[in-house]
């Protein structure tokens, strides 16, 4: 009889937040592995709940997969949770779900908490879209890489960021994105929950201005503002240039309908009709 793998979201913050399934399913599993048994530990006491724990954190998670690939083959209901929120959103476990269901194994999340859907829900920033990079790198030339590479993405940017490198970040956004609108979400669901908004050099002043800056923080960077309408002359103009670098006529076509919207039949005509003049 094969087992099942739960992945279980626990709260970011605010103990209430974690749900009736999640605790249903922490107290009926065999065992719960986690990143920090201790951490986790002050979480099963809190709800009661004495099922045995296990570490599986980022050092450790390659030696663990087979055994719980191996007690899953025999039947195990095991379960697998990050220190808060939801598992494998830049946390381990990544590896472990993918074995598991390559392997066959029934893999269930129980949903909950995530400070970067929570951050999202809240800060009135535009969430029909959006891209999320995890942690910036903690190298300034790296962390300006992975912004440049994002800037150009039409919607919500969001990165997680640590306290004590958020004063570099806004220092880098402000040289980079000067004219977005950022929102700082700071201790989401905990006593100091805070939101801030404003340009980076704005909220690099405000953060600067404290003695220090506590908690863990979530990063929303604002799309950029829509591209002025182009007209179709524009467009044929573009495709013009697109197949004076090289590009064969139709994937210049092509490149112009994606930059400018209008349709690559019409680009193309009115190309071949300049063409004839």
């Amino acid at each position: 009889m094969a087992g099942t793998l739960y992945i279980v979201a626990t709260p970011i913050g605010n103990l209430n937040d974690i749900s009736l399934r999640a605790i249903d399913t922490l107290k009926s599993v065999e065992t719960i592995y986690c990143e920090d048994t201790r951490h986790t530990g002050r979480l099963l006491h809190h709800f009661s709940i004495r099922t045995p724990l296990a570490s599986l954190h980022e050092h450790n998670e390659a030696a663990r997969i087979a055994q719980v690939l191996q007690r899953l083959d025999a039947g195990a209901h095991l379960a697998l949770v990050s220190d808060a929120g939801t598992p494998l959103v830049s946390d381990p476990g990544f590896a472990l779900a993918r074995a598991a269901r390559q392997a066959g194994h029934t893999v269930t999340p129980i949903p909950g908490a995530s400070a970067l859907i929570a951050a999202l829900s809240a800060a009135g920033v535009p969430s029909d879209a959006f891209y999320f990079g995890g942690f910036l790198p903690s190298k300034t030339n790296q962390r300006r890489t992975t912004i440049e590479s994002a800037r150009a993405l039409p919607c919500t940017l969001i990165f997680y960021e640590a306290p004590h490198r958020l004063l570099e970040t806004l220092a880098d956004l402000a040289a980079l994105l000067p004219e977005r609108r950022i929102t700082i979400a700071r201790e989401l669901t905990k006593l100091h929950e805070e939101f801030l908004a404003g340009s980076a050099a704005q909220l690099l002043e405000t953060l600067e201005a404290r003695a220090e800056v506590r908690g863990e923080i979530v990063l929303l960077i604002e799309k950029p503002p829509d591209a002025p309408a182009r007209t179709l002359d524009e467009a044929i103009e573009r495709m013009t240039e697109l197949a004076a670098q090289g590009q064969p006529p139709t994937a210049a076509a092509r490149q112009a309908a994606l930059e400018t919207g209008h349709p690559k039949r019409d680009i193309y005509k009115g190309w071949e009709a300049a063409r004839r003049r």
